[in-house]
């Protein structure tokens, strides 16, 4: 029969035949180990979405505002990444960042809005 070895160590197991970790410190550091990349991915993306709320949130002192696409560029914003989109009646498209939004408009302006639930 063949010995059953820690996942993470590799060293000979002992105790129950369904074990596959030495302790606590072997099953966390496997674990981690195979989520190194995906959380990497969702780290990464996560801070940008937060840096464009910070963008939007410095940007609308009130409910709404009307910029210069220009503007949202010099802060750093990100077009690529929202984390929702509102379609209104009239089929303008909102995209959100949690709570904050932009609807783009004609001549690279850009309307900014607070949603508060």
């Amino acid at each position: 029969m063949a010995e059953n070895l820690c996942l993470d160590c590799q060293k000979p197991l002992m105790g129950r035949f369904d074990k596959k970790f030495c302790n606590d410190v072997c099953r966390n550091n496997y674990n981690n180990q195979q989520n190194r990349d995906t959380n990497n991915l969702v780290r990464n993306v996560n801070g940008i979405l937060r840096k464009n709320r910070r963008v939007l949130q410095k940007l609308v002192p009130e409910d709404k505002r009307k910029v210069k696409k220009l503007t949202l560029d010099v802060a750093g914003f990100n077009f690529e990444y929202f984390t929702n989109t509102y379609k209104t009646k009239t089929g303008q498209t909102y995209f959100f960042c949690y709570d904050y939004g932009y609807l783009p408009l004609d001549n690279d302006f850009f309307l900014l809005v607070h949603r508060n639930n």
